[in-house]
């Protein structure tokens, strides 16, 4: 479990592309410094579990369905991404519960700038959307933001000139495809409510009126 506070941005400096998978070498002196063998790191929103590691970066190895699900195969060397260490259960929640279980891609659309923030738009798939609300919480490529505005194919947040500059999401371009993972809470909501709503209609005659 991660809070979606970004600890550093690390580089990736090696990427081996299997047919279905892909392995990952990342530098990030500050995720591995008390990091072992089978720990859990999340890369750009990503939940992964360390294989091997040095005092300066650790690698990972990437499956087809990360790889479906998210934007991690597009990665090569050089590509910056967020990372931070799973959450002690002693430490201070500062995001939001975040299970590093990527939903869905986005889209940046645009960046807004204000004096010292920007509002980003990001397009999301229509089946995420139902799961936002206005000032819930929302994950970007590991980032925990509180959602502006919701419409059904995008929303909005704003960044604050410590997210600008401490993620990868300040110097993001128009068109980059970014990691969603909605709240869990919300979809654990919602999936009860369709189950309680679907077995009263079939009590009822198949009718929810």
């Amino acid at each position: 479990m991660f809070t979606g506070i970004v600890e550093e941005v690390g580089d990736v400096v090696d990427v081996r592309l299997g047919k279905d998978s892909a392995v990952l070498r990342i530098r990030g002196p500050v995720v591995v410094a008390d990091a072992r063998h089978g720990d859990s790191i999340c890369v750009n929103g990503v939940c992964l579990t360390v294989t091997e590691l040095d005092q300066q970066s650790f690698s990972v190895d990437v499956m087809a369905e990360t790889l479906d699900r998210s934007d991690l195969g597009a990665l090569r060397q050089g590509s910056r991404v967020n990372l931070e260490r799973a959450m002690a259960p002693d430490a201070r929640l500062g995001g939001h519960l975040v299970q590093g279980h990527v939903d869905g891609t986005g889209t940046l659309r645009s960046r807004t700038p204000g004096d010292a923030w920007e509002v980003l738009e990001i397009g999301l798939p229509a089946e995420l959307s139902r799961y936002l609300v206005e000032k819930g919480s929302v994950t970007v490529d590991g980032v925990s933001l509180t959602v502006v505005d919701v419409r059904p194919d995008a929303f909005t947040v704003s960044l604050i000139p410590t997210t600008l500059s401490d993620t990868t999401l300040g110097t993001l371009p128009i068109g980059a495809a970014v990691n969603l993972e909605v709240d869990v809470i919300g979809k654990y909501v919602a999936t009860y409510l369709d189950r309680i709503g679907t077995g009263w209609a079939q009590q009822n005659g198949g009718s929810h009126e």
